[in-house]
Order: structure tokens, then sequence, then C-alpha cells
């Protein structure tokens, strides 16, 4: 048998952060609805999430180190979408 190595997933009295776009927000709001689905189950709390929306998916990682480097989260989750469509936005974003 294969050796398993599995982790606790507990999210109890953790302080955690959302970044999620409002672009593509079809997607972006199932993903975060799922994201505070998982860790509600998990054990969080609402009081101990914060959901901060960006205007897109080029935002989230600016606005989420600035959450990490305050040091008043122990997670932060960025949650974005991006579409290929028939304009180089994509591509642009992409790079």
């Amino acid at each position: 048998m294969a050796r398993t190595i599995e982790g606790h997933l507990d999210a109890k009295g953790l302080k955690v952060a959302l970044v999620v776009a409002r672009w593509n927000e079809l997607v972006t709001a199932r993903l975060l609805d799922g994201a505070l689905d998982a860790l509600i189950r998990h054990g969080a709390t609402a009081s101990d999430l914060t959901v901060v929306k960006v205007p897109g998916s080029w935002e989230v990682p600016l606005v989420a180190g600035k959450l990490a480097a305050s040091d008043a989260y122990d997670a932060v989750v960025g949650l974005g979408c991006l579409i290929r469509g028939e304009t180089p936005h994509f591509d642009l974003l992409a790079a």
C-alpha cells in the first residue's frame, strides 16, 4: 500500500482575507462562494473572514500583497479569472 500524507484541514481561529476580482463575476462569484463554503466547513467563522473586491485580476496580486504585508491575516486567497477573447486583453494580463 502506498504511503499517504494528508493534512489536517482546520480553519478554526484563522483570519483569512479573500481578494476577488469583479471582472468575469459570473465565474469569480462562484469561486468566492466555494472558498467561503470550504473555509466555514473547516471551522472558520464569518467574522474571521474578510472579502475584498477589486476591479479585475490585474489588481488581485497587488491587493493580496498589501494585505499579506499588513500581518493582519493568517492567509490571503486570491480569486480571479482570465478568459481568452478576441482582443489582446488576455495575453497582456497573462504575460
